[in-house]
């Protein structure tokens, strides 16, 4: 009757650790799903500021401290 006491017990314990590792394994699934679309907006946002210089540059006269041309 001990073995039969003693094997539940295991088989218990195997549950809860595998109720507890599915609800890890779901929250680590969620924050990783966050992160990757927060890596995505912020990709989307770098793009974004580049293209932005790039047209600020474009756009921007020469340097300020050229000489000018009667020199």
């Amino acid at each position: 009757m001990s073995d039969v006491n003693t094997l539940s017990e295991r088989i218990d314990a195997l549950e809860m650790r595998l109720a507890y590792q599915d609800v890890t394994i779901e929250t680590l699934n969620q924050t990783i799903t966050a992160q990757w679309s927060e890596i995505d907006r912020l990709t989307r946002q770098v793009t974004e500021l580049k293209e932005r210089v790039r047209e600020a540059e474009s756009n921007a006269p020469g340097p300020l401290n050229e000489k000018p041309p009667h020199y």
